[in-house]
């Protein structure tokens, strides 16, 4: 099993290239089981999530090729399609239950195995379930599976008022919609830059979507989609931690591709913190003054609020911040278990349920310290670059399914980093 090896001290310089967005990409792949045509996806997200959702996709008839490196993914699903999703496959991600909707939208039945992801708390499918129900689609649960039938083997169009505004159900209803018999409206929808990216690719391909990026999505149904070529929209999330590593370090880093308008809230925040993030003709520059950085309060919300993907890595920053910081998690319980690693490293942090008090210490100091899923690994890696000495961040697998090439990304512009095996 790797671990990485952070040496901390030293500002950083430079530039990092941002990929496409792993959320956004993983959401656009299964958009080719709506279709017999040809789907290429440009900018696509070097990750093992991505090579599962490939793995799954096969699986179900359809033919993805990797190209130029793996930035650019050819997919299509012109042969007979397996409507029966297995465990094995859907256990490694949650995003495998977002094939259940196209399933159904183009075969009128599916099997789909419950998902697994990172242990992140309780993420329960009943909403994308319930949504599916109003189209007309009798769902059973058995032995772990899901079981869906179209009632007269076509979804219907309806009108969905969510509970609250989940990015998957939306994602999973809007492609079920596509080929839906009527108008769907979705309301309380998802308003994420993820989602605005789904519905754009599915209108490329001939669906007709209104209302993306607001609380309400239109879509009358259409009989058949073609294919598409799509540029994946920037991951913000990988923006916005590459935009905390001159933050906690001190320097200038620009990241390419960036934009503020994917991460207004973070960016306020950054600002209060007296960190600068202007914008350059190629993505964002961030700079960090000779100054401490001030303590901010943070509460996570859905978009256009904080993310809770970027709340791990704002705590780093804010550990050795002058003053006291509080964070509150609203979108995941379960979702501070950086915070017992990070004050092996000297932080001084006290959790509360979904709070989090972060009185900011000089300096941290390096250790040997476990990665606990996807953002707590990064936010452990941006602590020990801000600290004094070494720091081993072991279990570093949870990197691999949400950052490409972090080693070298933060190599580029200074950081003393390196990747090591264990065994």
């Amino acid at each position: 099993m790797d671990s990485i090896v952070v040496t901390g001290g030293g500002t950083l310089s430079g530039q990092i290239p941002i990929a496409g967005a792993k959320n956004a990409c993983l959401t656009l792949m299964p958009a080719t089981l709506l279709s017999e045509e040809p789907l290429t996806l440009m900018n696509a997200p070097r990750l093992s999530d991505i090579r599962t959702m490939s793995q799954l996709l096969q699986s179900l008839g359809a033919e993805v090729a990797a190209l130029q490196d793996g930035k650019v993914l050819a997919l299509s699903s012109h042969a007979e399609i397996n409507t029966r999703a297995e465990y094995d496959i859907v256990r490694k991600m949650r995003a495998s239950n977002l094939v259940l909707g196209p399933l159904l939208a183009r075969e009128g039945h599916a099997v789909v195995s419950l998902p697994g992801g990172c242990a992140i708390g309780a993420r329960p499918m009943d909403i994308h379930t319930d949504g599916l129900a109003q189209m007309g689609a009798e769902i059973d649960l058995k032995d772990g599976y899901l079981h869906a039938k179209a009632q007269g083997g076509r979804l219907k169009g309806a009108v969905i008022d969510f509970p609250f505004a989940s990015v998957g159900a939306t994602e999973n209803l809007a492609m079920a919609a596509t080929l839906a018999k009527g108008t769907t409206v979705l309301k309380n929808a998802a308003r994420e830059p993820e989602i605005v990216d789904l519905v754009r690719c599915l209108r490329a391909m001939g669906a007709q979507i209104e209302g993306e990026g607001t609380s309400e999505i239109t879509i009358q149904g259409v009989d058949r989609l073609g294919g598409a070529t799509h540029t994946v929209v920037t991951d913000r999330i990988e923006l916005g931690t590459y935009m905390l590593a001159p933050a906690i370090c001190g320097g200038e880093v620009e990241l390419l591709g960036g934009r503020i308008d994917l991460l207004a809230a973070f960016c306020e925040k950054l600002d209060a913190a007296g960190v600068t993030v202007t914008e350059t003709p190629s993505g964002l520059s961030v700079t960090r003054g000779a100054g401490d950085v001030r303590a901010v309060d943070v509460t996570t919300a859905p978009f256009p609020g904080f993310p809770t993907d970027l709340q791990a890595q704002m705590m780093a920053l804010l550990c050795t911040a002058t003053g006291t910081s509080v964070l509150e998690e609203k979108i995941f319980e379960n979702r501070f278990m950086h915070a017992p690693e990070l004050i092996r490293m000297g932080a001084d942090i006290e959790v509360h349920g979904g709070t989090a008090t972060v009185k900011g210490v000089d300096r941290l100091k390096g250790a040997p310290v476990m990665a606990t899923d996807l953002r707590a690994s990064v936010s452990l890696i941006l602590a020990g670059l801000a600290a004094e000495g070494e720091t081993k961040v072991a279990r570093v697998y949870h990197l691999d399914r949400g950052y490409e090439h972090v080693v070298r990304k933060l190599s580029q512009v200074g950081a003393r980093i390196e990747r090591i095996s264990d065994t």
